[in-house]
């Protein structure tokens, strides 16, 4: 058995392996998002307990288990403080099918665009991604076999007859020389001719104009797979061949109605559904042009975190078991505008807060993605050493802190603007300066920065 070892670890067999997202507990699953996202506990804590209760709902009894429903999650909280990001960071740890969408991307049924119906399909279509993923991953050991036969005879093809001279077999010694070379990486350069798959054509025009982009894409799949087969030479390297005909051995090994039922199965029962910019769609109390259509997706939108079934073309989906995480800034908005149904839907409600200026040099430094790790690697490509002083980490968290106060508070986002003004003449003068080591101190971001902070309505249009 795994030996737990703390920190999102598992020890088995002496290698230290990581757990899933469901076997963490909350502590581990905050751990690891503390790793990218800076403060935001509360938020950091209601997605642990979600992921969590999804391992717990699997462990009931199965009279009960489909009893218990995932409590929806709504955020609420300014733009750029780390609600996409948690979100982002989650689809990471989690081995789930996760989808992200836009609420503004969707309007009510009668309308030109997309239906809300459509974001339970796409979810699907992630979950089928990662079931051939996996099932692809079981079988590429003997897949690998068969791609090796089948590059030797693009490289060396078999005579259609031969007769064997003193015993010997002079094209089975050679294939066995290819093989050895092939082996060993000495071919990977090497073209070879092809034969490849070609896409149908034609398809997706005739359905478009009926159906919407959705249903052409739909039709253009289905009808693609009833189709004959067309196939073209192409003239490709070793490596390339390697990837394309590997793809071809293990679709031939996995179980395609397998893998629908698997993608359905986490669809279902550990899908998750991340809605962005839901205030959105509040209605402001005209009863004509644009608000009503957003009330409407408000009324489509109901039924699908409610539970109800949706026809994929892998099946019927059931959603009472989707998790939903919806996101809002609500400026001109409240959450309590939305439907009172919709509103009941998402009994889980986090408030994130404003980043501060210590928040800003924080994600300066703290995650392992840090703009600053980032911006030194970038350099260090150039053969110059970046480094940041201490005191120019506080004073770039100064200069975004005021940024946001004069201006449109956009969160942490203004600190990839502060940070492309500040070393905008290292970045163009570094390949000019390799060797040099440049230090980036308080002295010199006041330098870069104090002009534009100075003048309110450059820093408008500027920062």
């Amino acid at each position: 058995m795994p030996k737990d070892t703390g920190a999102g670890r598992e020890e088995y067999r002496g290698v230290l392996v990581r757990k899933s997202s469901e076997e963490m507990t909350p502590r581990e699953i905050v751990a690891e998002l503390d790793k990218h996202v800076v403060g935001q506990d509360a938020a950091k804590k209601a997605v642990a307990i979600a992921l969590r209760n999804r391992w717990r709902r699997r462990r009931l009894d199965p009279s009960l288990r489909d009893e218990v429903a995932p409590k929806n999650i709504m955020m609420i909280g300014p733009t750029g403080v780390g609600k996409t990001e948690i979100a982002r960071r989650l689809a990471a740890l989690a081995g789930a099918p996760f989808l992200k969408v836009e609420a503004s991307r969707y309007t009510e049924v009668g309308y030109h665009g997309r239906d809300v119906e459509s974001m339970v399909r796409d979810l699907v279509k992630v979950a089928i991604s990662q079931a051939q993923a996996r099932a692809r991953a079981e079988v590429e050991a003997k897949a690998s076999e068969a791609v090796e036969e089948r590059l030797l005879d693009l490289l060396l093809p078999r005579p259609s007859a031969f007769r064997e001279k003193d015993g010997g077999d002079p094209h089975s010694s050679a294939r066995d020389k290819l093989r050895r070379r092939l082996r060993r990486g000495e071919l990977e350069s090497h073209e070879v001719e092809l034969e490849v798959a070609m896409a149908p054509e034609g398809i997706a025009g005739l359905f478009g104009a009926v159906g919407g982009e959705e249903l052409g894409l739909e039709m253009q799949e289905a009808l693609g797979r009833m189709m004959p087969k067309r196939t073209r030479k192409r003239r490709t390297t070793v490596a390339e061949a390697r990837r394309i005909v590997l793809t071809e051995e293990q679709d031939k090994l996995v179980d395609q109605d397998a893998i629908a039922r698997d993608a359905l199965d986490a669809a279902q029962n550990l899908g998750i559904i991340f809605i962005d910019e839901i205030d959105k769609i509040v209605s402001s109390g005209r009863e004509h042009g644009p608000d009503v259509s957003r009330e409407g997706v408000q009324r489509d939108l109901l039924p699908i975190v409610e539970g109800t079934t949706v026809v994929t073309r892998y099946g019927v989906v059931r959603t009472d078991h989707i998790l939903f995480i919806a996101t809002g800034a609500f400026h001109q908005h409240k959450p309590s505008d939305l439907l009172p149904e919709l509103q009941g839907r998402f009994p889980i409600r986090v408030e994130l807060n404003d980043l501060t200026e210590d928040d800003f040099a924080r994600i300066l430094t703290v995650p392992q993605n840090a703009l600053t790790r980032q911006y030194t690697a970038l350099i260090e490509t150039e053969g110059v050493k970046l480094e940041f002083a201490p005191d120019a980490i506080r004073a770039i968290a100064r200069a975004a802190a005021r940024a946001n106060r004069i201006g449109q508070n956009i969160g942490a986002r203004r600190l990839h603007t502060v940070m492309e003004k500040l070393l905008e003449d290292i970045s163009f003068e570094a390949p000019e300066r390799k060797g040099e080591t440049i230090t980036v101190d308080e002295a010199y971001v006041s330098g870069k920065m104090e002009p534009l902070l100075k003048d309110e309505d450059l820093t408008r249009y500027i920062l």
